[in-house]
């Protein structure tokens, strides 16, 4: 994770951009590990925690309709969070992170470890779907940590 977290680093500085988080499930964790980086505060912005869907709308501006159709652990609402983010913080990219971390809430349809994540960039929004096993701090990490590596293959790209 430090040899990511310092890629990520070079990447953004030597570009002269910067990052924002919109997290969920995680509740900061990708932003702790981003401000763990001497200096970050030269490429990272900030990042929102919205745990609740009205947050989600009200900080990110999320649309209600994606909400009650998709759900709040859906593509559909990860790319939302992601452009929400880049847009009321102006960053040049942003990492969103929405899922089910457990041990409960799960359903048939969304089971615990379904994790959807974004990633807007200036050239547009790459969305990802993954599903891990685990403990809830498992899965928070896992998703934190392919969060980062979403970044740094969009940042290669």
């Amino acid at each position: 994770m430090e040899n990511l977290l310092s890629q990520i680093a070079a990447a953004l500085l030597e570009r002269k951009q910067t990052i924002a988080t919109a997290e969920s499930c995680t509740g900061g964790l990708v932003g702790a590990a981003l401000t763990s980086r001497p200096g970050s505060s030269a490429w990272y912005l900030g990042g929102i925690i919205a745990y609740s869907n009205s947050l989600k709308i009200r900080l990110l501006g999320v649309p209600p309709d994606i909400l009650d159709a998709h759900g709040a652990v859906s593509l559909e609402t990860a790319r939302a969070m992601a452009e929400g983010a880049r847009r009321q913080t102006g960053a040049d990219f942003a990492v969103s992170i929405t899922g089910i971390a457990g041990p409960d809430g799960g359903t048939r349809e969304k089971p615990v470890g379904l994790v959807y994540m974004a990633v807007a960039a200036p050239h547009g929004t790459a969305t990802f779907k993954h599903h891990f096993s685990g403990s809830r701090t498992d899965i928070r990490a896992a998703a934190a940590e392919a969060s980062l590596r979403h970044l740094f293959d969009t940042l290669n790209s």
